[in-house]
């Protein structure tokens, strides 16, 4: 549902501006804020089917009790975290309660930031059941995080900041949701400057309700409409009458319709899930070996995320705004483009150099062509809808997202009909709440404080005079 109204206010505000010269007043900021309440409530749902991102290549190799050890002192760990984000977004309630913001219409501001402990609560909840199955150990991991917690009124904080770190990188390595590394890292560093560590929620909730980052989930929902729907297989039937004759030609159908795919979803993962098993088949026939298949497939996932509408790009832009830097949108797709060109044509010329097919060259086939192009003349236009609604002038990058997911939703609910309303937009819903909560949660760290545990370069935050934030591009290989 909000998701839902995430884009229905653009529009709404869209249409009445052209037609009657009035908008909605606070649409805007109300947007803004729907985007910190689909964040927190995705968080609980990744929370409770476990699938909050992680970094456990270290529990691979272990086996039985070590492994069960391994998974309850890291589970312990991002408890602890997740209960001082409880504390420090009480702080920073209480102190906008005192100072008195309000949203619009003098509507007060605490009220509605009461989302941010409530939902660090219900994902320190989900994430302490599961700490371990049996009850007893589940009472004595209690007592060790209510002694955690406690420790702090006892012991010197700048006594407690290098074993903070040291306990919480292990953590990390351990298994430990990446959220609670960052962010307890960054309250780590706070609390032994003598800083408070409120400064966690408060940068994570500027970030939040950024104006341009409605944007995100918008395009991730567009992304989302072509995953679920039979766009793939007629996309596919297009690059196959195309390229299926040429030499190297299925390498040319993955790359670019994963590309294609991967631009709108942001996320490799999503990508590979929806077009792997189409593709594989293909690659295999033409008589790639099964271990080139699965590579070609699993970094063909990530070639479309330079180009325009991608998540990353929008995010990095997002973020080195709000901490003072100019870079824009625009500008950073446009200077991804020609590396973002440069991806897909090595893959090409690798798939053609290493086809161990033989190929007779046939003529292309006008009639089978123009019949795949207009079996999917519909979402072929979807590129064009969003590049001519983002950087034509004639909207704001909102609206134009929620313009381009309306056009996905029509053309996928009424024109294709391989989408039910009622039964798959929930869910397809749901499946991109999910992977908001997932980037929302990691922006957690203050990316411009001057405690930030990034290398030199980056906690200087300098780079010809301008902030840089840090985003690890593996990140957006989504779960």
């Amino acid at each position: 549902m909000a998701l839902g109204l995430m884009m229905a206010l653009p529009l709404a505000e869209s249409l009445l501006r052209r037609v009657f010269g009035v908008g909605i007043t606070g649409s805007a900021v109300f947007v803004q804020h729907l985007v910190l309440y689909v964040g927190m409530l995705g968080s609980v749902i990744a929370a409770r089917k476990g699938r909050l991102l992680s970094i456990s290549f270290v529990t691979t190799y272990l086996q039985g009790k070590w492994k069960t050890a391994a998974s309850v002192y890291a589970n312990l760990f991002a408890v602890v975290i997740t209960c001082y984000l409880v504390i420090a977004s009480i702080q920073f309630i209480l102190a906008k309660k005192i100072v008195g913001d309000t949203l619009i219409h003098g509507v007060p501001l605490w009220p509605i930031l009461l989302i941010l402990p409530f939902g660090f609560a219900l994902v320190a909840c989900r994430t302490f059941l599961q700490v371990c199955s049996s009850w007893t150990i589940r009472c004595v991991a209690f007592l060790i995080i209510t002694a955690m917690l406690s420790i702090g009124t006892v012991v010197s904080a700048k006594s407690l900041v290098l074993p903070g770190i040291v306990g919480l990188l292990l953590a990390s390595v351990l298994g430990a949701p990446i959220f609670t590394v960052l962010g307890g890292a960054a309250m780590i560093l706070f609390w032994g400057n003598g800083q408070p560590i409120a400064m966690v929620p408060i940068n994570h909730y500027r970030l939040t309700v950024d104006a341009t980052l409605p944007v995100i989930p918008l395009f991730t929902l567009v992304g989302y409409f072509l995953a679920e729907s039979g766009a793939a297989q007629r996309l596919l039937a297009i690059f196959q009458t195309i390229f299926s004759k040429m030499r190297g030609g299925a390498v040319i159908i993955t790359t670019v319709v994963c590309a294609l795919f991967t631009a709108f979803t942001g996320a490799s993962g999503v990508t590979i899930l929806a077009l792997g098993g189409l593709l594989m088949p293909i690659l295999i026939s033409s008589r790639y070996s099964q271990r080139n298949t699965l590579g070609l497939l699993t970094s063909a996932g990530s070639l479309g995320l330079l180009f325009p509408p991608s998540l990353p790009p929008i995010l990095y832009a997002v973020v080195a705004t709000t901490i003072g830097s100019e870079i824009t949108i625009g500008s950073i797709f446009l200077a991804g483009l020609i590396p973002g060109v440069l991806l897909p044509v090595l893959t090409w010329w690798w798939g053609i150099r290493s086809d161990p097919s033989t190929y007779i060259q046939e003529a292309l086939s006008g009639t089978k062509a123009l019949k795949a192009v207009l079996q999917a003349k519909w979402e072929l236009l979807l590129p064009v809808v969003a590049l001519v609604s983002l950087f034509s002038g004639i909207a704001t990058p909102v609206e134009a997202a929620a313009f381009t997911a309306l056009y996905a939703l029509i053309i996928e609910v009424c024109v294709y009909r391989d989408l039910k309303f009622f039964r798959d937009v929930p869910r397809v819903m749901v499946g991109v709440v999910f992977l908001l909560a997932v980037f929302l949660l990691f922006l957690v760290l203050p990316w411009d404080s001057p405690t930030s545990f990034s290398p030199s370069a980056f906690r200087k935050g300098l780079w010809n005079g301008q902030k840089i934030p840090f985003i690890p591009s593996g990140f957006f290989s989504s779960p």
